[in-house]
């Protein structure tokens, strides 16, 4: 029993992680339908605006807590400052134009992001302090969960409860809600289209970072590689869920994690990705829309 409630505990880790992750992608989709695929890098460069941050808030002599505030606060303006950008520069100059034409922008983006830390940085794992602190109490079940996974869990439903009432009761949430369900009309009611398509960004951007600095303190180092795979990884978990969906991206996430963890805890760790992916070709089958997406139809 002690070994299924790891499994199911780590499971719920890694789909906590992954649904930061997707709710970027579904809230980009669901307002403009485009795939951004540098989403994972945002992510990436979070987490390594984090351990620049904590290794020089370190050699300042600050407490850990300070360091991990300020850490944390400084990678999702960091995180934020490049998803905006790469909006304006890679996507708004394509918003008219063929489908396709964005979406190879976007695979481009992802590239350039993952080189350029590369050049910045190096092409190994760098060791990645552990900034979560240690909770006291969970000191004689630590061999089935650990106090980062707690601080993981607990940090991804509170965004997710913010998110919710953002998107709900805030200004902006309506206007979000008005231009993903027909843009044009949101226009002539006089919502600011480019605002609410730059605020997505952002906070899709913040929850990425928020996601890469957990994550690597969680695991204790990081690469320029790791966003591809997270992202990849978030990807799936969206259109599991039901791409354009955002309680779709947060399920879709968690029955990722658990597939994932317990394929690796009862088979193999070889056979990781094979049971993920296999089970979403199993979804997508029988449900093309993914567990809560609603199917459309096109006019022609």
């Amino acid at each position: 029993m002690d070994y299924f409630l790891e499994l199911f505990l780590g499971g719920l880790t890694r789909g906590s992680i992954y649904a930061l992750i997707a709710l970027g992608y579904t809230m980009v989709y669901g307002i403009i339908e485009l795939i951004n695929f540098a989403h994972g890098e945002i992510y990436m460069i979070g987490a390594f605006t984090a351990l620049i941050a904590a290794s020089v808030l370190n050699i300042m002599g600050f407490g850990p807590v300070t360091i991990l505030i300020l850490a944390m606060v400084l990678a999702i303006v960091y995180s934020c400052a490049y998803g905006v950008t790469m909006e304006k520069i890679a996507y708004k100059p394509l918003r008219h134009s063929t489908r396709l034409a964005p979406l190879i922008s976007a695979i481009g983006m992802s590239i350039f992001f993952q080189n350029y830390v590369l050049l910045a940085q190096t092409s190994d794992f760098l060791p990645f302090p552990s900034l979560l602190p240690e909770l006291e109490i969970l000191e004689p079940y630590a061999y089935i969960i650990r106090s980062s996974e707690v601080f993981i869990i607990l940090t991804t439903f509170g965004v997710m409860v913010l998110l919710t009432l953002l998107i709900k009761f805030t200004r902006i949430g309506k206007a979000m809600r008005a231009t993903a369900q027909d843009r044009t009309m949101a226009m002539l009611v006089g919502v600011d289209v480019n605002r609410v398509i730059s605020m997505t960004f952002i906070i899709g951007s913040s929850m990425a970072a928020i996601g890469g600095v957990l994550i690597a303190s969680h695991i204790g180092q990081i690469n320029f590689y790791i966003g591809f795979i997270a992202g990849i990884k978030a990807f799936t978990a969206a259109v599991l869920g039901g791409i354009g969906s955002i309680p779709g991206a947060v399920l879709g996430s968690l029955v990722l994690g658990w597939t994932e963890s317990f394929a690796t805890g009862y088979i193999s760790s070889d056979y990781e990705d094979v049971f993920a992916f296999g089970f979403l070709v199993l979804i997508l089958i029988f449900r093309p829309a993914g567990l809560l997406g609603k199917a459309t139809t096109q006019k022609v």
